[in-house]
């Protein structure tokens, strides 16, 4: 009885055991570079404390340095959550089945990319791209990051369907800045004379004062389409627990804090679905840029 009472003993340590590593286990997230990369580290520990609190795990944000580094740390299960554009999440739920889109900004369901100019290129802004091909032609142009939906994705698809030309074949010479606010540098110093970036960055550098407005101007806008989203691995209840993909969701669609909305910025997040992102798919496949 005595070796029997050992036994039950040890089998009972080892599942506490095991059950604080479980808990102890820690959930890790990450996010598209679409901005400056101090901005970014600066919102996501925000948000990092915040979901620690409401999930009661330990919570951390890891930085990556591209579109594809952030889809590749999904992939490989380096991360558990990421903050993605309408294309890298489209391309991570691809690789990794069961994954979800499970909230989005209250601004990410009619998301718009603004083409810029710098004012001494003379251009004029125009309701129809179409009004501007000939201001436009030959001029050089820069993309954000080749993997943004905002940056690259919906301006390349607009120039295609309205000029009928690929980008390099419009302009006189086409880059990738790299990230949104890059773009706006890049175009109000001069060195590019186009590009298009995600309009939520505009108007948030345009609202804090950082843009010289003598120098670059919006000069179209783009129809509305659907962009970021939190998306989510299919296995984090395994993982987690029962119901932790749950609490995840609740957790992001709860998120008041206005500082923490500021720096997306959004006004808030509500539900999101695989479903909602089906045209930025179908766009991606149409120009040949879905992996």
């Amino acid at each position: 009885m005595a070796l029997n009472l050992i036994r039950k003993l040890v089998v009972s340590s080892l599942f506490c055991v095991t059950a604080v590593t479980a808990s102890a286990e820690t959930f890790v997230f990450t996010a598209i570079p679409d901005e400056d990369e101090t901005k970014l580290v600066e919102r996501f520990r925000g948000v990092a404390d915040y979901l620690s609190e409401q999930l009661d795990v330990e919570v951390r944000y890891i930085p990556v340095k591209s579109y594809a580094a952030a889809v590749s740390a999904f992939r490989n299960n380096q991360v558990q959550l990421a903050w993605f554009g309408g294309l890298s999440g489209v391309q991570a739920r691809r690789l990794v089945e069961g994954s979800e889109a499970i909230a989005q900004g209250v601004e990410d369901e009619a998301f718009e990319t603004y083409f810029i100019a710098n004012t001494n290129t003379g251009i004029k802004p125009a309701g129809e791209l179409s009004d501007l091909e000939s201001q436009l032609k030959g001029k050089t142009f820069t993309f954000g990051s080749k993997g943004s939906t905002s940056g690259r994705l919906m301006p390349e698809f607009y120039v295609r369907d309205t000029f009928d030309s690929k980008p390099e074949d419009f302009f006189s010479r086409v880059g990738f800045s790299g990230n949104h606010t890059r773009t706006l540098r890049l175009v109000e110093a001069g060195t590019y004379d186009v590009g298009a970036l995600n309009f939520q960055v505009w108007e948030k550098e345009l609202g804090d004062g950082n843009i010289d407005t003598d120098a670059v101007q919006v000069i179209w806008k783009t129809p509305a389409y659907p962009d970021y989203q939190w998306t989510i691995r299919g296995d984090v209840d395994e993982r987690f627990g029962e119901g932790f993909k749950m609490r995840v969701t609740e957790a992001l669609l709860n998120l008041d804090n206005p500082q923490l909305l500021e720096s997306f910025p959004r006004s808030g997040f509500i539900p999101a679905s695989n479903d909602d992102y089906e045209p930025i798919r179908k766009t991606a496949e149409e120009i040949g840029i879905l992996d």
